[in-house]
């Protein structure tokens, strides 16, 4: 099969990110976005959605109680709940 070459233009921390997980991943740049252009052609589109939505696990309420949470065991305070407690601080 013929090669060539693309080229594209993305943020230098981006791609060192993405290199660095890539990496890890035992791949790099040249085979990952080969796998995700297999993956479109096979899916017939993106493989995965794209949206404006973001992780609700990530809203400002639960971001502020994780880093009370954080705050509190670097300062050794014991961080006891119970599963009540932890379900009625995600029903509010």
């Amino acid at each position: 099969m013929a090669q060539t070459n693309i080229n594209i233009r993305m943020d230098e921390d981006l791609k060192k990110e993405a290199e660095s997980l890539f990496s890890e991943l035992g791949l790099n740049m040249t085979t990952a976005v080969n796998i995700f252009v297999r993956q479109s052609l096979r899916q017939g589109g993106i493989p995965f959605e794209i949206t404006t939505q973001t992780d609700p696990f990530y809203n400002p309420s639960n971001l502020k109680r994780l880093k009370q949470s954080i705050q509190q065991m670097e300062q050794g305070k014991i961080v006891a709940q119970t599963m009540n407690d932890l379900e009625h601080m995600a029903d509010e």
